[in-house]
């Protein structure tokens, strides 16, 4: 099988909360309030899993924490969801990230290895 992805998947264990999703035409859904796990982070976005579904193309701002000193402010699309025994899985991509800040994340790889 041919490896699609654009970057090395590193695993994690963070959890967020989206409090709110929204598009670009200003559709807003409030008080989501979803625990999520995130699985694997790369350059390119964050796996996670959740107990609830999520709509396909809508935004969400998270604060990835990859230690307790590094850590950024992101916004994520959703562009993947998955429906598992255990919940759903959802696949998220980074928009507009700054270089310095995918560095950030190539560099936390390094660290784990």
């Amino acid at each position: 099988m041919d490896e699609r992805r654009r970057s090395r998947r590193i695993p994690v264990k963070l959890e967020l909360s989206i409090s709110s999703l929204f598009k670009q035409d200003y559709e807003l859904i409030p008080a989501i309030n979803e625990e999520i796990e995130v699985r694997n982070i790369s350059k390119a976005g964050i796996g996670f899993s959740c107990n609830h579904e999520l709509p396909l193309n809508y935004y969400f701002d998270a604060k990835i924490q990859l230690t307790p000193d590094k850590y950024f402010y992101a916004v994520l699309k959703i562009i993947r969801v998955e429906k598992h025994e255990e919940g759903y899985f959802v696949g998220c991509e980074f928009v507009g990230l700054a270089d310095i800040l995918s560095m950030k994340i190539d560099l936390y790889g390094e660290e784990l290895e």
